[in-house]
């Protein structure tokens, strides 16, 4: 995962924060889990990465027992760059 640049928008929103809260899970937690950096997760949760390996998305899956589509939606019109 590598943050992008502020400019940047990907038009993709990750409901990573939301799926927390409903499970009652920390990042700290989901770190600890899947084995992936809480600094690399903020990443995703706040929108700044750019790319995630499969097997990355894959494990934060499995721990929130959800699929692809309610961790990764697009972004409301709104919010994508004009």
């Amino acid at each position: 995962m590598s943050p992008a640049a502020d400019e940047e928008e990907t038009g993709i929103h990750c409901r990573l924060d939301e799926l927390l809260s409903e499970r009652g899970m920390t990042l700290t937690q989901l770190s600890a889990i899947v084995g992936v950096s809480i600094v690399n997760l903020s990443v995703l949760k706040n929108d700044r990465a750019r790319a995630i390996r499969y097997s990355t998305l894959r494990a934060i899956c499995d721990a929130l027992e959800c699929e692809v589509g309610e961790l990764l939606v697009l972004a409301p019109p709104a919010e994508q760059p004009h």
